[in-house]
């Protein structure tokens, strides 16, 4: 719990100033709770006095000095109530303004507490933010969106309870449990013992139950992180789960989910309730005790003033004693929240930046794969590619699905490091050089194109932030996006809408190739551009390909083996490894795999019929 405490303090020491204020105006708030009773008793002594009762005995426990003090003070006091009804009032009004300034050092301890955590847990969300975003693609591959999305924001949510709602608990509740204590102690001590006496009788339950909350506070998350998952696949997803009536049986998932969840936030409940009234009843044993003793005693008996303040104390002790009980409840449920929290910081990018990066100028330099070879999670993927690609050409991947064709865009543009093996731009090995400043020199657009809810404009500028309004438009016209642009509503501020659902794939791709063109990077990646899109589609955004790939070194992964008929090299993959290179023509001639590949697309159509035969 320590180590946990201390990690928390780290993430709130650039806040510390207000957090410590906070926590010092806590403490004497604390301290004003023993001053409201005493005040209320103090007053109810001096306009009522007890019939016989001598001034001295409301603060018969002072040190003798203090004592003839006050002693002379409230003489004057009581002389003064009896005479002036307005002193009488005056007295009174001291109840109030003890109250009122309860409260307002209550308001700023929760005003400044409440400012550090909603600061601290906002830069912690920034941070793991941006560590997540700073990760490889390989993290990704293996953790589900909900679940992030749920380590992200709920369980920091529980980082920020602790500090605004729990650190007045450690602080102030101590405090005034303390003070409340020492105050009856000093009016009567053994009075004040033996209503006490019963508390411990509920401590055992509230172990037992304290025991119980790890394992439903850890559940309670990971139920939580279950319940995001699934709404971002159904949200996600939604045409499948429409198309294929799946509507009830996501919903029956989430019902699933959310009835464990709910099991597991009773149980911790149960546990953070149970206790509060268990130690109301066992405060109500003591006074019954308390007032069980005084019939059989004998003795002096207590004034009404010290009756009062031992009544109104024990019971003002029951809200920081329950707040106690169920201060360590709260503390598990924010360790297991901050363990997935410190888990994801903790995550360590396997794509290494180099200590002293190396300049790279990819512009007329050609791109070797030298013997490399990759795996996922131990299955060979990529097995020894030796591959040069000159500047300015246009080599096409082509091969069967799962052949690595991707895989071998995604080591350029270094999503991945090879486990054998070079990738090189220039003779300059990739991994020496700052991943952002190689991905500055390259340019993708795939099959799943991704626009941002963003206008029309945004997502072009994208390719260079900060690009002028002229380039933008100048990138619509060379990716033949410009004319549906000016027939949306708002033209270039028009909004795309989450994952540009407002446009067509025609025109998402379009979007994505003007993205491109504004880049005007040297290398230039299409993986599968075009496969999606029906034949109208097609010959326009191919046009806007054939205008983006001049002068550039373009590597295209196409499963329509139409698209690449003209290309300067096709490459051909077959379970990771490369089997044959050439150009259209001379493979059609070798017949080897890309004569099948061609002939299992083609064979079937008239012109792909005559095209073989030919060959």
């Amino acid at each position: 719990m320590f180590e946990f405490l201390r990690k928390l303090w780290d993430l709130a020491r650039p806040y510390r100033n207000r957090l410590l204020a906070g926590i010092a105006l806590g403490v004497i708030g604390g301290l004003f709770e023993p001053l409201v009773i005493s005040t209320v008793v103090f007053v109810y002594g001096a306009v009522f006095p007890s019939a016989g009762q001598s001034p001295s005995a409301l603060v018969s426990g002072a040190p003798s000095w203090l004592r003839d003090w006050l002693v002379s003070a409230q003489q004057a006091v009581v002389q003064g109530v009896a005479l002036h009804k307005g002193a009488a009032a005056l007295l009174v009004g001291l109840v109030p303004l003890v109250v009122i300034l309860r409260g307002v050092f209550t308001y700023f301890n929760v005003y400044l507490l409440q400012w550090a955590a909603i600061r601290t847990i906002t830069s912690l969300r920034i941070r793991l933010f941006a560590h997540l975003m700073s990760l490889s693609a390989n993290f990704f591959n293996g953790v589900r969106t909900g679940e992030l999305m749920s380590r992200v924001m709920s369980d920091t949510t529980a980082l920020q309870n602790i500090i605004s709602n729990a650190t007045p608990v450690m602080v102030k509740d101590p405090v005034t449990l303390v003070s409340l204590l020492a105050y009856v102690l000093w009016r009567a001590p053994r009075l004040t013992l033996l209503s006490l006496a019963v508390i411990p009788i509920c401590v055992v339950p509230v172990l037992v139950y304290n025991r119980k909350v790890r394992r439903s506070a850890r559940e309670l998350q990971a139920q939580a992180a279950n319940l995001g998952d699934v709404m971002a696949e159904a949200f996600s997803g939604y045409r499948v789960v429409k198309a294929y009536n799946l509507e009830q049986k996501v919903v029956e998932r989430f019902r699933l989910i959310a009835s464990r969840f709910i099991g597991h936030y009773m149980r911790m409940l149960r546990s953070m309730e149970i206790p509060g009234p268990l130690l109301e009843s066992v405060g109500a044993i003591g006074v019954g005790l308390v007032l069980l003793y005084l019939l059989v005693e004998s003795g002096a008996r207590p004034t009404g003033s010290d009756f009062l303040a031992i009544v109104l104390s024990i019971f003002a002790m029951y809200r920081p004693l329950k707040n106690l009980a169920r201060l360590y409840n709260t503390l598990e449920q924010a360790r297991a929240a901050s363990a997935r929290v410190f888990e994801l910081l903790s995550a360590v990018n396997d794509i290494q930046e180099p200590v002293e990066p190396k300049p790279l100028r990819a512009g007329g330099a050609a791109i070797e794969f030298d013997g490399v070879s990759f795996s996922y999670d131990g299955t060979p993927v990529l097995q020894d590619i030796t591959l040069t690609i000159q500047p300015g050409q246009f080599i096409a991947l082509v091969g069967a699905s799962g052949a690595g064709k991707t895989t071998l865009a995604n080591l350029l543009l270094r999503f991945y490091d090879p486990q054998h093996g070079a990738v090189r731009i220039g003779g300059t090995d990739i991994r020496a050089v700052a991943t952002r400043e190689l991905r500055e020199q390259i340019a993708a657009v795939t099959q799943e194109t991704i626009i941002f809810n963003e206008t029309l404009q945004d997502n072009i500028q994208l390719g260079r932030p900060g690009a002028p309004k002229e380039d933008i438009i100048a990138a619509a016209r060379h990716a033949y996006a410009y004319d549906f642009i000016l027939k949306t509503p708002e033209g270039f501020g028009t909004p795309a809408g989450e994952k540009g659902v407002l446009l067509s794939g025609g025109q998402r791709q379009r979007i994505a190739i003007a993205r491109a063109i504004l880049r005007n990077a040297p290398i230039l990646i299409l993986d599968e551009a075009t496969s999606a899109l029906d034949s109208e589609s097609e010959r326009a955004v191919q046009a806007a390909l054939d205008q983006l790939t001049r002068g550039r070194t373009t590597i295209c992964i196409a499963h329509r083996l139409s698209t690449i008929q003209k290309a300067d090299l096709i490459v051909v993959l077959d379970q990771g490894r490369v089997v044959e290179t050439g150009t259209h023509a001379a493979l059609m001639d070798r017949k080897g795999v890309y004569y099948k590949l061609y002939a299992l697309q083609f064979a079937q159509a008239g012109n792909g019929s005559q095209e073989l035969e030919r060959m």
